[in-house]
């Protein structure tokens, strides 16, 4: 009998306290630029000065050709996974490579054409920010078609309008409009969004590992524009700002090479709290999967715990998994979790389109439970439109994960009810315990059924755990 790995479920106090420890570092890491510029600002003479051309060039040579390769990188990833936040992430990094480039092409212009050497920097970081805003408001949604993300006429496109906008920015540089005011205007408009989408990330609570890099990401370009509003060409809060704007771009590409080498996806790489419990999951079916090869029936035995229609398992096989899980639980101690799931106005599906277009919808919102879930025991269908799943050795914290994530990726699909007829979906879910939330099966039962129904009366469409 193989080795199973334990989660160990830390005691409540210590817990919140590691918890909120490690949040406390990301936001202070997501922070640690400001001091640098409280620094400056307090202490720096804003007069001091180094001007080196030759260095800026260089600097920026290697920022351009660091932003192409992962340009390519981002754009590879979409293709791939076809995530509509990768499409927004490809074209902010490609906007910023096209038109950041000019601002150290006209370096040697500092003195001659200043606006034509200042512009292209906050015209750049605006752009991208702006993209990285629409694309953090599409996550979480459908992937695009094949041909989208290959689409030569539409990438040529966006190409063109960054062309178009380097083309403007040289007509304002060269007009009375060019000023110290409206380039303070861009480097304004390129913090407000870089802290919109700080914003967005908090409201939309999103906190997947790559996610929150990115919202460190953007924390530090719009501190890297309060510096720069606060600095001066050439002089050391501005030289500050660089190197900020740069630290941003690091951790950003750093999260997609992290995308690039495991599901080339933003929303599909989870955290370790929820990757352990898979491991876990996927240890102990393996376990059961050595045990009944012992069997010799293992064909009829499968065939009567599945429901015919969904492919699900049934009620009876799902009483007698959970009556197991309770057996281990009593023995060693360890958790588990329940779901108990309900589709959100399902009888209206089958009132407007028929029983065979439910029973298809059914079908299809088994196997989207089935890819969220990925090793455990599966969906068990336990009547109509009622669902439970079992997640064996899984705290309630970690199950209230996998039940928001079952959510998000039902309301955020279209399910076809008829031929060419696409509907919406949601449903909802009640999360328990056994311990905490009773120690019997009708105990545990009856507690994931009344948190069901907090979250049916409550709106639907949610998940509740407590």
């Amino acid at each position: 009998m193989s080795d199973i790995l334990i989660v160990h479920t830390p005691a409540s106090g210590i817990g919140v306290v590691t918890r909120a420890y490690a949040r406390l570092l990301i936001a202070g890491f997501a922070l640690l630029p400001a001091g640098a510029i409280a620094y400056l600002a307090g202490v720096q003479a804003p007069s001091l000065t180094f001007e080196n051309h030759a260095f800026h060039e260089v600097a920026i040579a290697a920022a351009t050709a660091e932003g192409a390769f992962v340009t390519y990188v981002t754009w590879r990833c979409y293709r791939s996974s076809g995530e509509p936040l990768l499409r927004w992430l490809t074209l902010g990094f490609l906007g910023f490579v096209l038109i950041y480039t000019l601002h150290g092409a006209f370096t040697g212009l500092a003195h001659h054409h200043m606006w034509l050497f200042l512009l292209y920097g906050p015209a750049s970081r605006l752009a991208m920010a702006v993209l990285l805003l629409v694309g953090l408001l599409s996550f979480g949604r459908q992937p695009d078609e094949a041909g989208t993300r290959t689409n030569i006429r539409l990438w040529g496109t966006w190409i063109a309008a960054f062309v178009l906008i380097d083309a403007f920015v040289a007509a304002v540089a060269s007009t009375t409009i060019a000023s110290v005011g409206l380039i303070r205007s861009l480097e304004s408009a390129a913090l407000l969004f870089s802290a919109l989408n700080v914003t967005a990330l908090m409201v939309r609570r999103i906190r997947s590992p790559l996610m929150v890099t990115f919202g460190i990401s953007v924390t530090w370009f719009a501190l890297s524009s309060l510096a720069f509003l606060l600095g001066r060409p050439w002089n050391h809060m501005w030289w500050l700002a660089h190197l900020i704007f740069a630290g941003g771009f690091f951790l950003l590409s750093y999260a997609v090479v992290q995308a690039f080498h495991t599901t080339r996806s933003f929303a599909t790489v989870y955290s370790q709290e929820v990757m352990i419990a898979r491991l876990a999951a996927a240890s102990i079916r393996t376990e059961r999967a050595l045990e009944e090869l012992q069997r010799t029936n293992q064909k009829l035995e499968h065939l009567a715990a599945t429901d015919p229609l969904t492919g699900a398992v049934n009620r009876r096989y799902f009483i007698v998994r959970v009556e197991e899980e309770i057996a281990r639980a009593k023995r060693d101690g360890t958790p588990f979790s329940l779901l108990a799931l309900d589709l959100d106005n399902f009888k209206a599906i089958n009132d407007s389109y028929g029983h065979q277009a439910g029973d298809v919808v059914l079908q299809s919102f088994v196997q989207k439970c089935v890819e969220v879930i990925g090793p455990y025991e599966g969906v068990a269908r336990m009547g109509g439109e009622e669902f439970m799943i079992l997640l064996p050795q899984t705290r309630l914290d970690v199950a209230s994960t996998i039940a928001g994530l079952i959510r998000a990726t039902i309301a955020g699909r279209q399910f076809e009810a008829a031929p060419g007829e696409q509907i919406a979906l949601t449903v909802s879910i009640g999360v328990a315990q056994f311990g905490p939330d009773g120690d019997s099966i009708d105990m545990i039962f009856r507690t994931a059924d009344q948190r069901l129904y907090c979250a049916k009366g409550e709106g639907r469409n949610r998940v509740v755990a407590a």
